[in-house]
């Protein structure tokens, strides 16, 4: 799950600067509150590539699809972006989950494989 979930995020992470910029061009944002919320967001999607298997890390990444989808408000086209990019979080988790329990059994039958051949 870690890989897709992270793999994710790194593309928001690129999404979120190109939207920072596209924000600095309307004249009713100033562009120390753009970068501001642009480098939390940014932080964020980093950090949680660290923390997706822990609990609450996918939470966190379910608020960063919401708060992703927020700023079509200031940057319409985000409205867009934030729906697939939470299509693509969804998918990464769900698919994700189903590699990993696939995995753990492949583990277990070659771990049982190898007790019965000694």
């Amino acid at each position: 799950m870690r890989t897709l979930c992270s793999s994710t995020l790194i593309g928001e992470f690129l999404i979120i600067g190109f939207a920072g910029l596209v924000a600095m061009k309307d004249p009713g944002l100033s562009t120390s509150t753009v970068w501001t919320v642009c480098g939390v967001a940014m932080l964020l999607s980093l950090l949680l590539c660290g923390v997706v298997t822990r609990p609450g890390g996918v939470v966190l990444g379910w608020v960063l699809q919401i708060a992703l989808v927020a700023s079509g408000f200031f940057v319409p086209m985000m409205f867009v972006l934030g729906v697939l990019f939470g299509a693509l979080w969804w998918a990464s988790v769900h698919f994700g989950r189903k590699i990993d329990e696939a995995k753990a059994r492949f583990a277990a039958q070659a771990d049982s494989s190898a007790a019965d051949a000694a």
